[in-house]
């Protein structure tokens, strides 16, 4: 598949303000089953200082500084991704899957960041442990199987649903509330599954569905570490393993590392600010989607 994507924007303040240091994560990824074409990324007003660097989980990102005041922050991604599909799971395991949990020792160490869990103590949720054991127990214990148990289990536990603010849910507070965007089941999904020895990040990026959605709006799903296959997303809010219609952006074994944008500004006490965005997309030449969102944020 082949897609142009513009995405756009804007942060409108209701008095003047000094812009900290800005980093963005709006460049799709170029490397794997992704292939970068084309990228543009315009700033107004115009940075003081910007520099592109290699994140550490392997996403380029950049960062960009201001000098003067202003009231209003555009930012403007342009980029003409491709992709393709990837190997069928079990043609990469050759008969060969190995089986659940795995263990920890025999893992590449660069993957230790992703099975950590994320309390204070690096333990793991115990409602991810709960619900990764009930989907270990209808899988005989085989990492395919497991995978595809666990999204069904979310999703016959949890409601999707929109929520365009805040951080992505820890695993408890989703499954207590049974209803949660796709960047909490995405996190939900990749607590549970580092509790059976299984590296998992969390992506954000785009899900450009067939036939398009009346909107497009920012996706979050996870990647699992499987051992012969490598990095493999799947989407629990589709209940399904991501196809060549998913474009990454930004990936990180916390959320927050993946936000489109984030930064600071300072300003006058009270001070609001207002984000606008939109997500266009013209795939293989097809007839481009708008999508047009607005939210309001008290300073």
């Amino acid at each position: 598949m082949r897609a142009q994507l513009v995405h756009r924007l804007t942060y409108t303040y209701d008095a003047h303000v000094s812009l900290g240091e800005q980093r963005l994560c709006l460049r799709p990824r170029g490397q794997g089953h992704q292939r970068l074409i084309e990228h543009r990324l315009t700033v107004t007003p115009q940075p003081s200082h910007s520099h592109d660097l290699l994140a550490a989980s392997g996403d380029a990102i950049q960062r960009v500084r201001f000098l003067a005041t202003t009231d209003q922050l555009k930012i403007e991604a342009s980029s003409l991704v491709e992709t393709i599909s990837s190997a069928p799971l079990l043609d990469c395991f050759n008969g060969l899957e190995p089986p659940l949990p795995y263990p920890k020792g025999q893992l590449n160490s660069d993957l230790q960041g992703a099975l950590a869990g994320w309390l204070p103590n690096g333990q793991h949720d115990p409602s991810a442990v709960e619900l990764a054991q009930d989907a270990l127990m209808g899988s005989n214990q085989q990492a395919i199987p497991f995978l595809q148990q666990l999204m069904e289990m979310i999703q016959d536990r949890v409601k999707y649903t929109k929520r365009h603010v805040g951080p992505a849910w820890p695993a408890g507070r989703t499954l207590r509330e049974r209803v949660g965007s796709c960047r909490d089941l995405a996190w939900l999904m990749v607590e549970s599954c580092r509790t059976v020895g299984l590296p998992a990040r969390f992506v954000s990026g785009y899900h450009l569905a067939d036939p398009a959605p009346d909107n497009y709006d920012l996706h979050a799903w996870a990647e699992v570490y499987l051992p012969g296959a490598g990095w493999r997303g799947f989407d629990p809010s589709a209940g399904q393993e991501i196809n060549d219609r998913y474009i990454v952006l930004a990936t990180s074994s916390k959320p927050v590392l993946t936000a489109a944008v984030s930064g600071t500004f300072s300003g006058p006490p009270g001070t609001k600010s207002e984000l606008i965005w939109s997500i266009k997309a013209t795939v293989d030449g097809g007839q481009a989607t708008p999508s047009l969102t607005t939210t309001a944020q008290a300073a």
